[in-house]
């Protein structure tokens, strides 16, 4: 991504904290207590959404067949029956499927038989190593790692055909030791395109998730991923800052805004696990 966007910055926060009515923008990732990894309120989200006028979904993890035993699982009856009275229409309630071989059928049953409004289905391990830690990448080149991790993605995409959303395609590069961690278009241009076209064929949606976005050269990269998604077709995509604490919500965006108009990129949510404008 080139050149100064200050401008356009600007204009969409105006436009997102001065006239509500003109943006009704969603953060349509955000974990709390009921995530293993998060100890946020619902209270504390809501709050910090409404200072910010930002909607959000909640969307707790669910990795079936985690390899820690109950980690990463959470009771859907106590979610729905915790949240529920919180629902209205600036707060819906998701979950993010964590995308494994080994779990489909499993992950299938969850959601077809929940009232989620939203499903994002993310791949957060790799031959059942989770990418958070350092044994994936052991003895692997980056390009190695990075097109094993594709591979993954696209192997799932093509059987977790009951979710709305791929979340965060630029997962890896958060935990990767390499000495530039970035996802390169241009380097795996071939397995992007594959996946895009997937997500196409299907009706799915992409998400782009805001975590790293305060970033130059993630921003660049990403601009160019979802550039292509853009010329392969693609249309739509969600935001989500991934956010696990209060002060995470909706950061970084302006700068998400700005590249889903520079790609041409309409943002939606999911209600009721139908696309909404």
């Amino acid at each position: 991504m080139q050149g100064d966007f200050s401008d356009i910055v600007c204009k969409y926060r105006y436009n997102i904290i001065i006239n509500r009515e003109v943006d009704i923008v969603f953060d349509t990732h955000v974990h709390t207590k009921f995530s293993t990894d998060s100890d946020m309120k619902i209270e504390d989200a809501l709050k910090t959404a409404k200072n910010d006028n930002l909607s959000l979904v909640i969307t707790e993890h669910m990795d079936i067949n985690y390899p820690e035993k109950g980690e990463f699982l959470f009771d859907v009856k106590d979610y729905f029956d915790a949240y529920s009275r919180f629902k209205s229409d600036d707060l819906l309630l998701g979950v993010e499927i964590g995308m494994k071989e080994d779990c489909v059928e499993q992950s299938r049953k969850v959601v077809y038989n929940s009232p989620f409004d939203y499903v994002i289905g993310s791949v957060h391990l790799v031959d059942d190593m989770d990418l958070y830690y350092g044994n994936f990448y052991k003895d692997k080149t980056k390009q190695d790692a990075y097109k094993k991790y594709l591979q993954v993605i696209l192997k799932n995409i093509k059987e977790f055909d009951f979710i709305d959303s791929l979340g965060h395609i630029d997962y890896i590069c958060r935990y990767a030791k390499y000495k530039n961690s970035e996802l390169k278009y241009s380097d795996f241009s071939d397995i992007l395109d594959e996946i895009f076209k997937n997500i196409l064929y299907t009706g799915k949606c992409i998400e782009l998730n805001t975590r790293r976005l305060n970033s130059k050269p993630a921003v660049s990269n990403l601009f160019s991923i979802y550039k292509r998604y853009s010329e392969l077709g693609g249309k739509y995509i969600t935001l989500g800052s991934d956010a696990h604490d209060h002060d995470s919500i909706g950061n970084n965006f302006d700068t998400a805004l700005n590249i889903a108009e520079k790609c041409n990129l309409k943002i939606v949510h999911f209600l009721d696990r139908k696309m909404e404008y």
